[in-house]
């Protein structure tokens, strides 16, 4: 890639092969094969998200990645949760990553563990490991394991979010030397600028593609991220036990967003904490997957962050993209 085509030629892009710093973060259910082709398309980078390739979208893990070869040629990313689970779960994670390999994904976003194994998978043949992170413990530890980069998890991401701002990250974690890339809060021109400006190599989007033409959430799910306000979105530990941020519903403020007494002890008891977050997460799934299906009743909930207040339409991701950078003055 020449840095005539590419207006950001930092070491993000240089590691992901692209040429705008834009990830499109991986989501259950909402990483369908056709929105993870496009972001990467426009010039970004798609995740792949495995459980929702196959589970929710119903292709051989294989087949689905060939697939969204014919959809693009340029870089795709995997993602992986490699926090200690089930041996089942945990053989099925490296079948993914050796199949992942053999198709030439280089880009990977690891999570919630040690991605050490990944590491050296994927190092060999090339391939660069980014890690998830909330705050400068994660990020000491996902230093030491030898990660080529950070994603950098604030307090205003959808999903799985933070406590910190995405400056008290840049300011913690700057020190590392490594590429940091902003994940939270980042759905307009104006945002993305922003995060460029204080230091951020790059940025991660997952709430703003949702509302976008190629993505298959259900259209009641689109519709809740346009209607909804900076002020709408909560955060709760009642669906993977660790926050989610989601959009405030009837439902939602019906039951409440803390876990209950019980559940939290098994959450921070070291033994517990694994086989409680595989029962919430394993029940999130569920829900999410019907949810997106089937739209909106009263017992849903919509993953989403505080980028919901700059969405007031659904757009192409190529026309995301080109909002994104381009300014409208």
């Amino acid at each position: 890639m020449s840095s005539k085509k590419n207006p950001w030629p930092n070491r993000f892009t240089k590691h992901a092969g692209i040429e705008i710093p834009v990830i499109c973060g991986a989501m259950y259910p909402c990483s369908n094969p056709e929105l993870v082709a496009a972001a990467s398309e426009a010039g970004g980078i798609g995740i792949v998200q495995p459980v929702s390739l196959v589970f929710a979208h119903g292709h051989d893990f294989r087949e689905g990645l060939r697939y969204m070869r014919t959809l693009t040629k340029k870089p795709l990313g995997l993602n992986l949760l490699v926090e200690k689970s089930a041996k089942r779960y945990e053989d099925r994670l490296k079948v993914w990553l050796d199949i992942a390999v053999e198709e030439g994904i280089k880009f990977f976003v690891t999570a919630l563990g040690n991605p050490t194994w990944v590491i050296e998978k994927v190092r060999p043949v090339g391939g660069i490991v980014y890690h998830d992170v909330t705050n400068l413990k994660w990020a000491e530890r996902a230093v030491n394991y030898g990660v080529d980069g950070l994603i950098c998890v604030n307090n205003r991401a959808g999903g799985h979010l933070g406590t910190e701002s995405p400056e008290k990250l840049m300011t913690d974690l700057k020190q590392f030397g490594l590429p940091l890339v902003c994940a939270g809060g980042v759905g307009s021109h104006k945002e993305f600028r922003d995060m460029l400006a204080i230091g951020y190599e790059g940025v991660q989007l997952g709430t703003r593609f949702i509302a976008s033409k190629e993505c298959t959430a259900h259209q009641d799910y689109k519709d809740a991220i346009l209607k909804a306000k900076e002020k709408d979105i909560v955060a709760t530990d009642k669906i993977s036990g660790v926050p989610v941020s989601i959009i405030k519903t009837p439902y939602i403020e019906a039951i409440g967003t803390e876990a209950g007494p019980i559940a939290k002890w098994m959450l921070k008891h070291p033994t517990f904490k694994h086989y409680a977050r595989m029962f919430y997460t394993l029940k999130s799934i569920w829900q999410l997957k019907q949810s997106n299906q089937r739209g909106s009743s009263y017992k849903d909930f919509w993953q989403a962050g505080k980028s919901v207040e700059t969405i007031d339409q659904i757009l192409s991701v190529d026309a995301i993209m080109k909002e994104l950078v381009q300014s409208k003055s």
